[in-house]
């Protein structure tokens, strides 16, 4: 949670609107989730974010939870009405919204790859899902991979989604792909690199997204980029699901110019 961005570019937004509103960080051991959740209507919270590792622990105490957040098995927003707490999963279309800014709506078809089997690459799933591309999903623990691919096609009807063991990735397993996607920390500060066969594969004509948001490019997306690759940022992700869940909240739409100046000074 320290590394968050969230405070800065949702206070911003508030300040600029003139709303009266804070956004402040609070860290939540996994023993107190759902004291935690219960508590956000008693206390007067208007709603929340939820971070790893509480987006699936956080369902069980919510009274209703959207469709995507269902089907994700993940809760990145909350909202309060009254007493009742509702789930959202904004990453899905963070995701969705920074894929087709980067590059056009034209994705159905298409193959792509997400490295990674939690909240993260289960929103990239979805959104890849709904954009109409077939899945790989890639994990060091196949089990996980197998459970995210079992999930997905069971949720979006007419889906082709498979999975691996990063152990059996190949090389051509990544250059045939239309969207090489990073859902893991690898890139992050002290989270050890995106594993050099996805980094020495990409190129032109593909679409290589990372999740992780630095304050510039991450390793990963500098090796794609030269590559000629069409790169989109952790930054780009943020922002969208960020705006959306703002709008959640307030019932306004969110100033994306004030959130991006914010996160990017």
């Amino acid at each position: 949670m320290s590394h968050s961005l969230s405070p800065r570019l949702h206070n911003a937004a508030f300040a600029a609107l003139g709303l009266d509103y804070v956004y402040v960080p609070l860290p939540v051991r996994a023993e107190d989730v759902g004291a935690a959740v219960k508590g956000l209507a008693a206390l007067g919270f208007r709603g929340a974010n939820v971070t790893i590792p509480h987006k699936g622990a956080v369902i069980p105490y919510l009274d209703e939870v959207s469709a995507d957040a269902r089907l994700a098995e993940a809760v990145n927003t909350i909202t309060v009405d009254g007493k009742v707490l509702r789930g959202h999963n904004t990453d899905v279309e963070g995701v969705r919204g920074a894929l087709v800014a980067a590059a056009g709506d034209r994705f159905g078809g298409h193959p792509a790859l997400i490295l990674g089997a939690g909240g993260a690459a289960r929103a990239a799933a979805l959104a890849l899902a709904r954009l109409g591309c077939s899945l790989t999903i890639v994990n060091r623990t196949p089990a996980a991979a197998e459970r995210l691919a079992a999930l997905m096609t069971a949720g979006v009807p007419g889906l082709h989604c498979h999975w691996l063991a990063l152990s059996d990735l190949t090389d051509d397993d990544v250059r045939r792909q239309r969207v090489v996607v990073n859902a893991t920390s690898l890139g992050m500060a002290g989270e050890g690199k995106v594993p050099p066969l996805l980094a020495d594969n990409v190129s032109a004509g593909q679409v290589v997204f990372d999740a992780v948001y630095a304050s510039g490019l991450t390793d990963f997306l500098v090796a794609a980029q030269a590559a000629g690759a069409i790169v989109v940022d952790g930054l780009t992700m943020l922002l969208g699901q960020a705006a959306e869940a703002f709008s959640l909240w307030t019932g306004v739409p969110a100033p994306l110019d004030v959130m991006r100046d914010a996160v990017r000074r």
